[in-house]
């Protein structure tokens, strides 16, 4: 099942129970929202998630991209991305979580056909404000898939305040051997799903207040399920990233952790410029400019004649329509390419102040502070200079 078909059956299972398709929204969360991107399928629903009807009513689902700067560190393991898609279903108010996780049960295994023996369930275990999420435990038993209970990897917040709660999340084994252990035990366990029941909102002071309804917010990995129904052993080797796979290699010889940032850091670039932003020294513009600078660097570190420039056009149209993008590839190609010029600079200077006296010792944290803060070099980059 390729990645379109598991968002038409994801999709029309939910409109089946009265679910309403929305749109998703870009990767910019309305104003007013403190965090620089979208990170997930609910930001968009705040509003709506506290209280103010939605014009679609009760029941929602939808797809929408998100960006997780907290996951630039994970890209290239076998599940993260940078830029990602999110399935997602909601009720504003309407049934309660041992619905949506029954309808999450039946849609793997009745409508995707995973074998249910696959699957393993997280749920809160209550702490000395909230009590055990009994509700969705007994759901799980009633199903005969086994559950572990924790407390912090089950609670789940959109920040130090706002929205929050209690959530049960849906695990699928990957080993080649039988499962075994539980998934805070073993990362062949690999999360698809979670379904959090939004009941609460953290004030300014840590405490937790009742929202006025009480809501259900799911969200599922696009790729990352995709790649496990299909059998890849990374999200790099679903059929999305199909020509990234087929063009890259022959152009630039990398390894596979390398191929790997490199396929993200420029996807998620085409995606972040193609919806409006620029490279900048702050801000949403910082963050694209750190994925194109991590990408230059990982690509000059063997040859210092790669080029932004030879990559293949067809990879910036296919993300752009993939994500639904009506942008000029040229014009987002342009970005880069400008961005690339502003690297060079930075490189030539950055070789010119490693050459002085000063720095010509090991380097203390006060040196590599000081080279970033007055002379806007990442450290990841002067170690990189220092290194060739």
């Amino acid at each position: 099942m390729n990645t379109d078909q598991l968002v038409r059956v994801f999709t029309e299972y939910f409109e089946e129970r009265g679910h309403r398709r929305i749109t998703g929204s870009t990767l910019l969360p309305p104003p007013g929202d403190p965090v620089l991107f979208t990170t997930s399928g609910m930001h968009p629903l705040t509003p709506h998630l506290e209280g103010r009807p939605h014009p679609l009513g009760t029941r929602l689902v939808n797809r929408q991209r998100c960006l997780r700067t907290t996951d630039l560190d994970e890209v290239g393991d076998r599940t993260h991305l940078t830029v990602f898609e999110m399935l997602g279903s909601w009720s504003l108010g309407d049934y309660e979580g041992p619905q949506s996780l029954d309808w999450g049960y039946g849609l793997l295994t009745d409508g995707l056909g995973i074998d249910p023996g696959r699957l393993h369930a997280t749920v809160f275990g209550g702490d000395d404000r909230v009590g055990p999420d009994t509700a969705s435990l007994e759901l799980w038993q009633d199903h005969g898939v086994p559950v572990e209970l924790t407390v912090d990897d089950n609670w789940w917040s959109n920040g130090p305040t706002g929205p929050c709660g209690p959530d049960s999340e849906i695990f699928l084994w990957t080993g080649d051997t039988p499962p075994r252990s539980t998934p805070t035990r073993d990362d062949r366990w690999v999360e698809v799903w979670n379904h959090v029941m939004m009941r609460h909102r953290r004030l300014d002071d840590g405490s937790l207040v009742p929202l006025p309804q009480r809501n259900v917010d799911t969200g599922l990995g696009l790729e990352r399920l995709s790649s496990l129904l299909q059998g890849r052993s990374s999200v790099f080797e679903c059929d999305v990233f199909d020509p990234w796979r087929r063009l890259l290699p022959p152009l630039w010889q990398l390894d596979e952790p390398s191929l790997r940032l490199v396929c993200d850091h420029v996807r998620s670039s085409v995606v972040v410029i193609g919806d409006g932003v620029r490279p900048g020294t702050t801000g949403r513009g910082y963050v694209l400019r750190r994925l194109v600078r991590r990408v230059l660097t990982v690509l000059r570190r063997d040859d210092p004649q790669r080029r932004l420039g030879d990559l293949p056009p067809e990879l910036v149209r296919h993300t752009l329509d993939r994500f639904g993008q009506d942008v000029d590839p040229e014009s987002v190609r342009r970005v880069l390419l400008d961005e690339e010029q502003r690297f060079d600079r930075l490189l030539e200077r950055g070789r010119r102040l490693l050459s002085r006296p000063r720095f010509r010792g090991p380097l203390g944290e006060d040196d590599l502070r000081y080279l970033h803060d007055t002379h806007g070099l990442p450290r990841e980059l002067v170690l990189e200079l220092r290194s060739q």
